[in-house]
């Protein structure tokens, strides 16, 4: 069951036991409003929960290095690329992409995580990697 199907599930749920209770059908929607605030906090919470445990790391037992980009030394530029990656259960990595805000460090450490290996696994499994650009200085 994914996290909307869920909490779809819960509100209709909340939503039938106080009509229940109250033994009005029609009540429930007089205190929804009390109840709905609780609710977008309970699947909000199963929602982050569930993709976190969707994520699963693997060891890398190569990395290579990602080449800095002569625009961004001339510039003296640094910043973060998160790249998000793909491995097959061998640890061969299958895709990798980022839609980071530093566009000019995007291709060198895409290029460089797909260089990769990765501890086998029983699955394919997709996590992200933190690639650093530190700033350094111009020629």
């Amino acid at each position: 069951m994914n996290s909307a199907m869920f909490c779809a599930f819960v509100v209709i749920a909340v939503v039938s036991l106080i009509g229940i209770r109250r033994g009005d059908l029609g009540a429930p929607f007089s205190s929804i409003r009390k109840v709905l605030p609780v609710l977008a906090i309970a699947c909000l919470a199963f929602t982050v929960s569930s993709i976190h445990a969707q994520d699963k790391v693997r060891n890398a037992v190569h990395k290579v290095a990602p080449v800095y980009p002569p625009v961004a030394r001339q510039m003296q530029l640094g910043g973060t690329v998160v790249v998000n990656v793909t491995v097959d259960p061998s640890g061969k990595v299958i895709k990798a992409e980022s839609s980071s805000p530093f566009k000019v460090f995007i291709p060198s450490a895409v290029a460089a995580v797909k260089q990769w290996k990765f501890a086998p696994g029983d699955a394919t499994d997709t996590f992200s990697i933190t690639v650093n650009f530190e700033k350094i200085g111009g020629n």
